[in-house]
């Protein structure tokens, strides 16, 4: 199991367009990674709704997990989320 811990930067924290950009870059991996904040049942990262039941705001730590394989896609998939969360997703420009 792949594990990493990373502070949300998104001012708006894990809710409406930041959620949406880290659920729809969580459905396009090829492995189920799990987004956990302490206190709380951990979600689905392709979970829109497991995402924003979190509560995550702006400052707090989350702990992303994934198993792994032989070509490291557990490691890959939580480090390109971690990315995504170390990001201010409210100034991202995206196409939708």
């Amino acid at each position: 199991m792949i594990e990493r811990t990373v502070t949300v930067a998104s001012a708006s924290g894990l809710h409406a367009r930041p959620a949406r950009i880290f659920v729809k870059a969580a459905a396009e991996l090829p492995v189920d990674v799990l987004v956990a904040v302490e206190g709380k049942k951990p979600a689905k990262a392709r979970s829109m709704l497991g995402v924003m039941a979190l509560g995550a705001t702006q400052g707090t730590e989350v702990t992303l997990s994934a198993d792994d394989d032989a070509e490291g896609a557990g490691r890959a998939a939580v480090d390109q989320l971690a990315e995504l969360l170390a990001t201010d997703l409210d100034a991202v420009e995206t196409d939708a």
